[in-house]
């Protein structure tokens, strides 16, 4: 057997190291001793490093005048930065206890909002957090702010809060021309971004002839990120920028520009797709194109359709999704869009479901309400019957064209007819939190479902988001459901207390962020 004095005299890292990966038993070693020895090693090779130069102190960090939050929220802060969570039975059930978690996207969405900025004590844990979720790194950095960004500079680990703003340094006022065009000129790539970003923000027109300004010496990949931060405050003005990168050798580039402009109902890109649509569509049924032409291709037609799609189909679908929904009503004699979408096709319904699904993407990227009411249709009809389409998600992007208030009753209306198991992902697009009709339509879709002895976990995905989302008011209503009720005989078994443990956690959750958003806001004045 191998003694410590044995693995020490050889003198060796690299025998320690072999040692280590081809087992005690090959080397006729004591596990014990080897471990011995590589402490003692590794003690030794410590104490021969010779002290290097210190560094240059970095410098401050800078100041943020915004205010902590106050007492009772930075302890709560803390407490979800924890991570704590309910205590699960170990069987799969998360128990009657709220996920902390799940609630410091919240607490950070309304920190944001009080203009407060992150407890200097806090910031370490905020970063730890924000790094291993991505989903809080947008709300983290804006309110680690400027002292979170002199942090990351000096930790490796917390260098993607550098990439989402001006690589940890401030931008130039975007009044002091000289400053933006050098940055522009000299910064980073992600200076670039956001400095560009601000611009935009600042002044739509500026940040147009900033790029246009470098653009044709940019890379194709920076190209077409910059070209997509001018979805932001999109106007007419743009047209004669877009206009020249359908030109562009990027075949992405040319397809952004061409979705941009096709976004401007009065451009004249969609004045172009809208003859074309035309032409195609009218009261005596649907010709789809014979060939993608080269004006259709450099307008940002794509000719090769995917895999199980005809090519005929797949350009009529385009011309139709980039012309602009106003050409319709004169081409259908006055007709307004919910009878448009009602009529029948002349030659059969075999054109209908692709020209519907055109229309719902230009409801959607022209932001066009009426449209999509239309091809919404009425919330309380069978989803196969839509007039528009029976995907749940095309339907879903058409609500978020409408106004939140009208959003949330035309769900609510669908829960009442059918239940939630159809619903998740309308539920999604909902402002929150879910107030009035929405909310109560989804706790009496709950409640009739444990009344019906329903299988608890299938609603599982609809009650994590109403601990999320729904008003903390509703919580009193609630109270009642969560003593275990008697179910059905052909109920599932054990539904009754998932139920109740179910509403445990809801009632509790909403408690919690009705106390922590109190917290958050500031003291009555005196």
């Amino acid at each position: 057997m191998a003694t410590t004095a044995e693995y020490t005299g050889c003198g060796e890292w690299e025998e320690l190291v072999g040692a280590a990966l081809l087992g005690t038993e090959r080397r006729q070693g004591d596990p014990a001793a080897l471990l011995d020895a590589a402490a003692v090693q590794t003690v030794r090779r410590r104490a021969g490093l010779r002290p290097a130069e210190a560094g240059p102190r970095p410098l401050p960090a800078p100041a943020d005048p915004r205010p902590e939050p106050p007492g009772p929220a930075r302890r709560r802060l803390a407490r979800l930065l924890a991570g704590r969570t309910g205590t699960g039975s170990g069987s799969g059930r998360r128990g009657a206890a709220p996920d902390l978690t799940e609630l410091l996207p919240q607490w950070l969405s309304a920190a944001g909002r009080h203009g407060y900025r992150a407890p200097a004590a806090l910031l370490p844990a905020l970063l730890d957090a924000a790094r291993a979720r991505t989903d809080l790194r947008p709300q983290a950095v804006a309110l680690a702010g400027p002292r979170g960004l002199w942090l990351a500079r000096l930790n490796p680990d917390w260098r993607f809060a550098l990439r989402g703003g001006a690589a940890g340094g401030a931008l130039p006022d975007l009044e002091d021309g000289a400053g933006v065009e050098q940055l522009w000129q000299e910064g980073l790539f992600a200076e670039r971004v956001a400095l560009l970003g601000a611009v935009r923000a600042h002044e739509p027109a500026a940040a147009v002839r900033l790029l246009s300004g470098t653009w044709t010496t940019e890379r194709a990949e920076d190209r077409l990120m910059f070209l997509d931060s001018l979805r932001v405050g999109l106007s007419e003005q743009d047209e004669p920028f877009l206009e020249a990168a359908l030109g562009d050798r990027s075949r992405n580039v040319r397809a952004t520009a061409a979705e941009l402009l096709s976004a401007l109902p009065g451009s004249a890109l969609a004045g172009r797709m809208a003859r074309r649509a035309v032409a195609c569509v009218g009261p005596q049924g649907v010709v789809p194109p014979a060939e993608c032409d080269a004006g259709m291709l450099r307008d940002g037609v794509a000719k090769r359709p995917p895999a199980g799609r005809g090519e005929r189909a797949w350009w009529l679908g385009q011309l139709v999704e980039a012309a602009p929904l106003s050409c319709w009503r004169e081409r259908f004699g006055g007709l307004d869009p919910e009878r448009i979408v009602a009529l029948p096709m002349a030659d059969g319904e075999s054109w209908r479901e692709e020209l519907h699904a055109a229309w719902c993407r230009a409801a959607v990227r022209q932001r066009d309400a009426e449209w999509s009411r239309a091809l919404l249709g009425a919330a309380s009809a069978p989803p196969a019957t839509a007039p528009g389409t029976a995907s749940l998600a095309e339907r879903a992007k058409l609500l978020s064209v409408l106004p939140d208030g009208e959003r949330a009753d035309w769900v609510a209306r669908f829960i009442r007819a059918h239940g939630l198991s159809e619903a998740f992902q309308l539920l999604g697009v909902c402002v929150v939190p879910w107030a009035g009709a929405l909310g109560r339509a989804v706790v009496d879709a709950l409640d009739a479902a444990r009344e019906a002895g329903s299988y608890p976990w299938s609603f599982s995905g609809v009650m994590g988001l109403a601990e999320r989302c729904l008003d903390p008011a509703e919580a009193g209503r609630l109270e009642a459901l969560t003593t275990a009720a008697e179910y059905p005989e052909d109920g599932a078994a054990g539904a009754a207390a998932y139920w109740a443990e179910a509403f445990q956690r809801l009632v509790a959750t909403l408690r919690l962020r009705a106390a922590m958003l109190a917290e958050l806001d500031p003291a009555p004045p005196a």
